[in-house]
């Protein structure tokens, strides 16, 4: 009789339930995931569209000689084929990210089993174990979120792609496409980033710096920690030698701390000029994706002379802006303030602050488009108008002038009874036809300069006069390349004319005054200059602008918050800037004469040698205050006013060479206090107020002392 089997036990049948389910479980994920990676690398692009599929777009800026002024966006260098790329650069990233790549299928079982095994021992994530193809998919496709959904696709897109693409193309995707810090992607943009030169060249200890980079690029960037790059290099080489890539004396004689960086581009007050420049390439070109060559106007050397012009003469605690145009309008230098580094505030660009007398610029080319000359006369005197009463700072008022005299000395009374007589909505008009795209009021005192401005407004104002009145348009672009294609060239428009060449020619004859006599003599510079200055209520801002030799400069400094800085006046400190400027920009440019020569006032026609000999006669010292006292600095008897002696304005000024005067800061602390004369008796000559029947004084004697400057600043 045939013996029945004994029966399983129940935990056998369950056993043996759960592994056929496991199986089962099995089969069907590892069909999922053939189906899921043949759909994948279906759906891939094929190897050239990788190629040429950019990570970000790139934009590299050039000054007008081509140097590369800064580098935006991602970086990428020439594309390096597989048998380009130097031996040592490939087994030096194989050594330390993936020494398996060769023998695995896109994912590595003892990689992933190593990163889980870390994760117990540690509590924490620590290694990732990705080959080098599942970084090409992360850095291609996915992003680099720590989820196990993203990890999931990535291994996905690994598999798929060791399925499409060749061992040796998936190398050069990755060696060409992956980042190494400081914006450059792929080896040979890293190559010429950090040492200079492309990655055909590179050296061992370069190689082993590079492919130390992958693992943090922030971290051990050479321009960013030059000792942690050496430091992971060696790791690099030492590896390397453990996989037998290198012998150990090979790696004993590689020195990553020899390798000499690439200096890193000087990105500071360029960067003024590059910040307004570059946001233009939207309304110029329409190309969003190709790596972009940018070239610009901006001059260096110019550029170099501006930062220094700026920090050298801005008064403590003070701001300081400049901006110089060529003829054609090409921006050669812009300072938008004195360190960009610590403030990215454009101030040549962006703030608008109130020009003070540099805007009788438009009230006398208002004038002077009306039919008045240089030679016409306007009398000098106090005038109120619509309840506003300018004044001049001296108090003093000078009776009959030409406009060439009025202009010089910026007489504010004048200014007001010409802006009353064309009308002050018609030198708003001409602000505005000049370039000026920030409001302008019609008030009556707006002549003096309240109307808030840009600096960059106010020099294109200034160059278009330098331009026998032709408009110039400020711009920084010249050309823009995309795959050596020229996809924008700029075109200079010489169309629009904005006042008639001979008024141009007659508002330059007064800038020339201004400069050779009047308040801008400090902004000489041993060529033909036309400028004017300007200065605010309470020495707010400070301005200086003009032209020489086909460019135009203006420069402004203040503070920040609007508050008064003492000593600042347009006369000074902001045509000192100029002058150190335009000193060094114009230094290789021929000589040009205006087309209209320099006419002086009447008084200012005699030789220089005569105008300094001898002493003051009928003069008067002054202290801090403006009161009077004696040549040793006593006070006088109060009575000493109204004997011909006419109080001198408070304002501290100090003499300087050739018989000038010029306004000094104030010092802490008890000094020598300057002295100021003032001599009555000239002034009472040339302004014709001599009283009748007193005798004639010596001319000689009359001449020698040219009065200082009318001060700019408005009163309402």
């Amino acid at each position: 009789m045939a013996r029945r089997p004994a029966p399983r036990s129940p935990w056998r049948r369950r056993l043996s339930i759960t592994i056929k389910v496991l199986i089962a479980l099995a089969v069907l994920g590892l069909g999922a995931l053939l189906t899921a990676v043949y759909i994948a690398r279906a759906q891939l692009p094929s190897f050239e569209e990788l190629k040429s599929s950019p990570n970000g777009q790139m934009i590299r800026v050039h000054a007008a000689d081509g140097t590369v002024l800064v580098s935006i966006g991602p970086s990428y260098g020439e594309w390096l084929p597989f048998d380009r790329i130097p031996r040592i650069m490939r087994q030096a990233t194989i050594a330390v990210e993936d020494k398996r790549f060769y023998s695995h299928l896109g994912v590595d079982p003892i990689g992933v089993a190593r990163s889980v095994k870390v994760r117990f021992d540690r509590g924490r994530w620590v290694q990732g174990g990705s080959t080098i193809t599942q970084q090409l998919a992360r850095n291609v496709f996915l992003n680099n979120q720590k989820k196990f959904g993203r990890k999931f696709r990535e291994w996905i897109l690994a598999l798929a792609m060791e399925r499409k693409f060749s061992k040796e193309q998936v190398l050069e995707l990755y060696l060409n496409k992956v980042y190494y810090g400081g914006g450059a992607y792929g080896i040979d943009a890293a190559s010429r980033k950090f040492f200079g030169h492309g990655a055909n060249r590179l050296t061992l200890s370069e190689a082993a710096i590079i492919a130390g980079l992958v693992k943090a690029p922030s971290n051990y960037s050479p321009t960013a920690d030059a000792q942690a790059a050496v430091d992971r290099a060696q790791v690099v080489l030492r590896v390397m030698a453990e996989n037998e890539v290198i012998s150990a004396s090979e790696a004993a004689e590689a020195s990553p701390q020899d390798v000499k960086l690439a200096p890193e581009p000087k990105q500071n007050s360029v960067r003024y000029f590059t910040d307004w420049a570059l946001p233009q390439l939207e309304l110029l070109i329409d190309e969003t994706e190709k790596p972009l060559e940018v070239w610009t106007t901006l001059d260096l050397n110019m550029q170099r002379a501006a930062d220094a012009a700026v920090r050298a003469n801005a008064p403590g605690g003070a701001q300081g802006a400049l901006v110089a145009l060529d003829r054609d309008g090409a921006v050669r230098a812009m300072v938008g303030g004195k360190d960009y580094v610590s403030s990215i505030y454009n101030r040549a660009t962006q703030a608008q602050r109130q020009p003070g007398s540099a805007f009788k610029l438009f009230v006398y080319l208002a004038a002077l488009e009306a039919g008045m000359t240089p030679e016409s006369t306007v009398v000098d005197e106090p005038v109120t108008i619509d309840g506003w009463s300018p004044r001049n700072s001296s108090r003093r008022y000078s009776g009959q002038v030409t406009l060439r005299t009025a202009f010089a000395y910026s007489l504010n009374t004048v200014a007001a009874k010409l802006g009353q007589q064309v009308g002050f909505t018609t030198v708003a008009d001409m602000a505005r036809r000049f370039g000026i795209t920030t409001n302008v009021n019609t008030h009556p005192s707006m002549v003096l300069g309240t109307s808030d401005v840009r600096l960059i407004d106010m020099t294109r104002a200034f160059a278009s006069v330098a331009n026998k009145g032709v408009a110039v348009t400020p711009y920084g672009i010249t050309k823009v390349s995309a795959n050596n294609e020229v996809i924008y060239q700029n075109e200079v428009d010489r169309s629009r004319v904005l006042v008639a060449p001979y008024v141009a020619a007659q508002m330059t004859d007064l800038l020339q005054t201004a400069v050779n006599t009047g308040t801008g003599r400090a902004a000489q510079i041993g060529r033909p200059v036309a400028g004017k200055t300007g200065t605010t209520s309470s020495s707010k801002d400070g301005w200086f602008l003009g032209f020489s030799s086909g460019i135009t400069t203006g420069v402004w400094m203040g503070r920040d918050d609007a508050k008064a800085i003492g000593g600042l006046a347009g006369g000074a400190a902001p045509a000192n800037a100029f002058r150190q400027f335009m000193v060094k920009a114009v230094a290789k440019r021929p000589i040009e004469q205006f087309e209209t020569e320099v006419t002086l006032p009447e008084w200012q026609l005699e030789p220089d040698e005569e105008s300094y000999f001898g002493e003051p006669d009928n003069s008067v010292f002054v202290d801090e205050s403006g009161d009077p006292v004696d040549v040793e600095g006593a006070p006088l008897p109060a009575d000493s006013y109204g004997q011909g002696i006419e109080r001198p304005s408070s304002r501290r000024e100090r003499p300087v060479q050739d018989g000038y005067y010029e306004e000094g800061p104030s010092q802490p602390g008890p000094q020598p206090q300057p002295q100021q004369r003032l001599d009555q008796d000239w002034i009472d000559r040339v302004t014709g107020r001599e009283q009748p029947g007193e005798p004639s004084r010596d001319p000689r004697r009359d001449r020698r002392y040219q009065p200082a400057p009318e001060d700019e600043r408005p009163y309402q």
